[in-house]
């Protein structure tokens, strides 16, 4: 068994000096620190001035596009896709895609980030990496069919969750068509029947462009979120991302749905300057996680980067302080990613997932320590993580990714060197 020393948050409160008890892949039990020596622990980490959080759920990601920092910025989502992105992401090739996901992969877990939610191309050489490298992943192979992209065959999406469908613990093969704009109403509902059949989960780009609204529109004179219910895919299945251009009436829809909108604050933000209403659709009950998006546009696969966006933006946006409290947001990051892709994680509790995030708050950010949901979302930064666990096993400590025994400066410099 294993034990992490220290103060303990979740969603539901704070406790200080306890310890989280791990055996096998779950936490067994969250005693008192000075209660450890009822347990049989080979391993302690920890101890005063360190934070045990759960682990921090990524719910929208493509980390390969790692690749494409820097690329055609300060630009609207349109152009960024059409003229800059989409031709880069032709010239892919299984090796490239291979270095380029691991090293953003690998950005994600340093970061705090124990599971990640995955929609691009070459899914299964992503889906290796994601096995060596022992994160918790969901990945889809992105599918359209209403533009011509070869490398997005839908029916490539089909045989990728079929090749891994049971393979792995940690990997789980989800549906990933890429948007309500990209992908025929045909196509979404077949998608729909095969998810039923296999009860997977459907991962889509839900009006994240007023393009991609107005293309719905005109071609089945429904909005993106009608279209998603006549598709019959709008359920608690469905992890739906950005939703910024979504009505007042879609909003009600989608929340009465069960689906997850996942919140892409400073992606929507530098692409197309909006954020999605979050606010609104949280106050109808639905559910909502955060996402990094992709390394381009964002810079950063830091999830409390994410968090601190998320919080302000919202604000900004609203013209209103009291709105996307520091706990609420917390929540978001945690918890709320966790049941968007149905995992018993995202609370430190007994007989929960053991993915969790140890911070060295042993810095002057982090006090006085009166309000240490504060002190996540606007204090820390991916760089004051120290140890990261997934199912048990950690695999990231003080600076070193333990299955590849590398650090990211060594990625870093064999990914230069290539």
């Amino acid at each position: 068994m294993k034990a992490l020393v220290g103060t303990v948050i979740d969603w539901s409160g704070v406790r200080s000096d306890a310890a989280i008890i791990i055996e096998g892949t779950v936490i067994r039990d969250v005693v008192p620190a000075d209660g450890l020596r009822q347990y049989e622990v080979d391993e302690v980490y920890g101890g005063k001035g360190y934070l045990i959080l759960p682990g921090l759920v990524n719910a929208h990601t493509h980390v390969a596009m790692a690749r494409f920092r820097g690329l055609g910025e300060d630009v609207p989502i349109e152009r960024w896709l059409n003229d800059a992105i989409w031709p880069a992401e032709l010239e892919w090739t299984r090796e490239e895609i291979r270095r380029w996901a691991l090293l953003g992969m690998a950005e994600a877990l340093a970061n705090g980030s124990t599971a990640i939610n995955d929609h691009y191309f070459f899914a299964g050489e992503i889906a290796e990496v994601a096995k060596e490298l022992g994160i918790r992943a969901f990945i889809g192979q992105t599918v359209m069919d209403t533009i011509d992209f070869p490398i997005a065959e839908p029916e490539e999406g089909f045989r990728f969750f079929k090749e891994w469908a049971g393979k792995d613990e940690l990997v789980t093969p989800v549906l990933a068509p890429h948007a309500t704009n990209t992908v025929s109403l045909e196509l979404m509902e077949e998608i729909g029947e095969f998810a039923r059949e296999r009860n997977a989960l459907i991962h889509v780009h839900i009006s994240q462009s007023g393009g991609e609204v107005l293309e719905v529109k005109r071609r089945y004179g429904l909005s993106p979120v009608e279209y998603l219910e006549r598709a019959g895919v709008l359920g608690d299945d469905l992890v739906g991302v950005h939703g910024i251009y979504l009505s007042d009436s879609e909003v009600s829809l989608y929340a009465k749905s069960g689906a997850t909108l996942v919140h892409c604050s400073l992606s929507m933000a530098k692409l197309e300057a909006r954020i999605a209403p979050i606010i609104e659709l949280a106050e109808r009950g639905a559910n909502i996680a955060l996402g990094n998006d992709s390394p381009n546009p964002v810079g950063l696969m830091d999830p409390f980067e994410e968090m601190r966006f998320a919080a302000v933006l919202n604000k900004v946006w609203r013209r209103r302080t009291d709105v996307a409290s520091a706990k609420d947001v917390f929540r978001w990051a945690t918890l709320g990613g966790a049941r968007a892709l149905k995992l018993k994680a995202g609370l430190i509790k007994p007989g929960y997932l053991a993915d969790l995030v140890v911070i060295n708050a042993r810095k002057p950010q982090f006090l006085p320590g009166e309000n240490l949901y504060s002190h996540i979302v606007y204090s820390t930064r991916g760089s004051d993580v120290e140890l990261v666990m997934v199912n048990g096993e950690i695999l990231y400590k003080n600076g070193i990714l333990l299955r590849l025994g590398k650090t990211l400066e060594e990625l870093w410099e064999e990914l230069r060197l290539s």
